[in-house]
């Protein structure tokens, strides 16, 4: 395996370079009985892994640079914007077949380029055929993208209520923890993207709890709470429980967990979001040498859990290879 490239492992400010993507479409309603569609246009920092998500209404040239000016104001200027080439720039989505037909257009790119050369931003493709080279915004398309579906489902939202959910999901991929901010046992905390954009996590606003209210009761304020504490239930089940994975019995030893590794303490009945990290302090095997219960130091003292009741970040492995 090759090395990362120099932008990934160069210290900059937030999104100094940025790796660009599109998804969509998504449904979005215009009237009582009209519908009409928008995508996702996502930028992400190749080196914080921080997610920028933008709304575009459709796939002109205006709308794409639209949506690079919001980026621009709100983020700071890039050096070097990197995207798939225009041949894969859709990859396999025959929804965005589109846009790759727009984007070969030479008055498209001499647009584009024009307002580029004027910020000083250069703009470069990853090889033809080679998405994997682009695998850091892919990935984070994945994030956004499926768990949008899987959340909305088949409400369709107007463009304003789905740009508020956007904003959201970017709060929360925003606020995932990359690695323990030190190696000290009594330092409860981790390190976000958030920490580069606001010098620490983005946190949400306490919400009264309309998860399990039937839609039908629920105004178009409260049903954008439901889809966004519907999501944040399937991100602690589904997400943050595959995090568990890696400290499962039948693994080698040396998965096992440690003194001083930071894990974050699972608790249904509160949001995701609040849910305190801590660092473990003591194991405790059982009679067959394999342990299943840890003592962990928090910021509201010391408590005993479970391994099924915990996360265990994905760093300390990650850091020994």
């Amino acid at each position: 395996m090759g090395s990362l490239p120099a932008v990934r492992v160069t210290p900059v400010r937030p999104f100094l370079n940025t790796g660009l993507d599109y998804a969509g479409p998504f449904s979005v309603k215009i009237s009582r009985n009209k519908t009409g569609k928008a995508y996702l246009s996502l930028f992400v920092c190749l080196a914080t892994k921080a997610i920028h998500l933008e709304l575009v209404s459709d796939l002109t040239t205006t709308s794409f640079l639209n949506a690079l000016k919001r980026f621009i104001a709100r983020r700071g200027k890039c050096s070097i914007l990197y995207s798939d080439n225009g041949t894969t720039f859709s990859g396999a989505n025959n929804h965005l077949l589109e846009l790759k037909e727009h984007l070969l257009k030479e008055s498209t790119r001499t647009q584009i380029y024009e307002f580029l050369l004027e910020q000083f931003i250069e703009w470069k493709f990853i090889p033809p055929y080679a998405p994997h080279m682009g695998g850091l915004w892919e990935s984070s398309v994945k994030l956004a993208k499926n768990h949008m579906r899987r959340v909305i489902g088949t409400t369709i939202l107007s463009f304003e209520e789905l740009y508020t959910i956007l904003t959201q999901i970017e709060a929360c991929l925003n606020s995932r923890p990359l690695t323990p901010i030190t190696n000290d046992p009594t330092d409860l905390q981790a390190l976000t993207p958030g920490h580069f954009l606001i010098g620490e996590p983005l946190n949400a606003i306490p919400e009264n709890n309309v998860a399990s209210v039937p839609t039908n009761r629920l105004t178009r304020y409260q049903l954008l709470i439901q889809i966004k504490q519907r999501f944040w239930t399937r991100w602690s089940k589904e997400y943050v429980a595959q995090l568990q994975q890696r400290v499962k019995w039948k693994l080698s030893s040396k998965t096992r967990i440690k003194e001083g590794t930071m894990v974050l303490l699972k608790n249904e009945n509160t949001p995701p979001m609040s849910w305190p990290l801590g660092r473990i302090i003591s194991l405790h095997p059982g009679a067959d040498d394999i342990t299943r219960v840890v003592t962990i130091r928090t910021s509201r003292g010391i408590v005993k859990r479970a391994l099924s009741k915990i996360c265990i970040l994905p760093i300390e492995e990650n850091v020994q290879n």
